[in-house]
């Protein structure tokens, strides 16, 4: 993992790809202010969501690059030199070198991924220059034009007396010191005067750049194992389809996944006139509206389900429960052992009466909500299309900047959820490479 870790970054197309992307959020500060003058509070707001956006995806764009360039470097051209055979020919497995191999590439990608995530968010504080009458954070210049100047200084003093590589040094001396650039961004202000480290400090901001790294750590697992059969270009090849097709597969499989057909989104819900009920014991009602009139009949007795996605996704009633019986026989409906559904007691046009049958406990959440969609058949699978969905890496779970810019907060807890689909991703790619390479010739 070390000689990977220093023979990637030692790559001079490395310290290059570094700093074009910090050249572009450079320019990016004078080339995102096309907003129309749109804000709204949040982290982000006016032409500063353009700027996260426009900011993200070319260090998401890079680190792809980079994790094409060094997995077939230190992966493929071994076996095409057979420098790799000094080491399968030691008492060293293959899938302790596939797994070596992967820990130095994804070093050498977080080594990466700081400085091009700092210069993100030293453009984030400086703001975008809407108009000429735009003063420029002088902090941000100073302290991050310093970062550089020493990283390069640093990187020539070695390069002449030691004979270190010059990129290496950069890119090794640029990290730690543009973080330290951050830090003294965050306590003093564009005046020049000291403030609080959390006030232009962005949490949800540095969310949604961790989740796009974890992405990053998919591509790479992904070049590992493409990298253990083909050469650079049919490797760069993969890893930028399966980029592409990871932001569309949610386009192109995942509206087949789900299938159902909504008969109205609820506009309002509300108890009978002088009930009290709260919709948890049975036989507890409801009057539901609709924002139309269905185009089918609903008849009296059919079961009730909602959710917010218009698909179908995450019901709140459970699909396998149906109600079965007379509607006009109360012993059924409030019998606390029926099994727990929604039915159908009577339709006037777009309004529905609903009644709870059997305790709900947790198998109902809660009741219907403003502006979600209403169905009257269960949510229906399409094993086929779910099954490539869930394999293929989708990488629209790791991006997060939709929230941010539509001022959404991001809990915790589904960053674990991305960190959990990340790690079965990158165990599911390792394996792949593993098998791959077992049989491969490296004689």
């Amino acid at each position: 993992a070390r000689n990977t870790f220093v023979e990637s970054i030692r790559q001079p197309f490395f310290f290059i790809v570094v700093l074009l992307s910090g050249i572009l959020q450079v320019l990016n500060t004078w080339g995102a202010n096309f907003s129309m003058g749109y804000s709204s509070s949040g982290e982000v707001s006016g032409d500063n969501k353009l700027l996260l956006d426009i900011g993200l995806a070319p260090i998401f764009g890079c680190g792809m690059i980079l994790a094409g360039f060094i997995a077939t470097s230190v992966v493929s051209r071994e076996i095409e030199n057979k420098t790799v055979l000094t080491v399968v020919s030691k008492p060293i497995g293959r899938t302790p070198l596939i797994l070596g191999k992967y820990l130095g590439v994804v070093g050498a990608i977080l080594l990466a991924i700081v400085p091009m995530l700092i210069f993100l968010l030293l453009a984030i504080r400086h703001e975008v220059m809407s108009t000429a009458a735009d003063d420029l954070d002088q902090p941000v210049l100073v302290f991050g034009i310093l970062a550089v100047v020493l990283a390069m200084g640093i990187g020539a003093w070695c390069n002449f007396f030691y004979g270190w590589a010059f990129g290496q040094t950069v890119v090794s001396a640029v990290a730690p010191l543009s973080v330290v650039a951050y830090v003294l961004v965050l306590l003093i202000n564009k005046e020049w005067h000291a403030q609080p480290p959390g006030t232009d400090f962005k949490p949800q901001v540095l969310l949604a750049c961790a989740s796009m790294s974890l992405a990053l750590l998919v591509l790479c697992a992904v070049a590992i194992a493409a990298s253990t059969r083909l050469g650079q270009v049919m490797t760069m090849f993969v890893c930028a389809g399966v980029f592409f097709l990871g932001l569309l597969t949610n386009f192109m499989v995942g509206r087949h996944v789900f299938l159902n057909d909504p008969v109205g989104m609820i506009i309002r819900v509300e108890a009978p006139r002088g009930s009290d009920e709260d919709f948890i014991d049975p036989g507890d009602t409801l009057q539901v509206t609709l924002d139309r009139v269905p185009d089918e009949p609903i008849p009296a007795g059919s079961t009730l389900y909602w959710g917010p996605n218009p698909n179908g996704l995450g019901l709140s009633v459970p699909g396998w429960f149906r109600f079965e019986g007379d509607i006009g026989d109360s012993t059924t409906i409030v019998n606390e052992a029926a099994p727990p559904t929604v039915v159908i007691t009577e339709v006037e046009g777009e309004r529905l009466t609903i009644r709870l049958v059997g305790r709900a406990g947790t198998l109902i959440a809660g009741q219907p909500q403003l502006d979600d969609f209403a169905f009257i058949t269960p949510t229906r699978r399409n094993w086929v299309a779910f099954t490539i969905w869930s394999v293929f890496p989708n990488m629209h779970h790791f991006w997060l900047v939709d929230a941010i810019t539509q001022n959404q907060a991001v809990p915790i807890s589904h960053i674990v959820r991305i960190v959990g689909y990340a790690a079965i991703q990158i165990v599911l790619f390792l394996s792949l490479a593993v098998v791959l390479f077992q049989k491969r010739d490296v004689g």
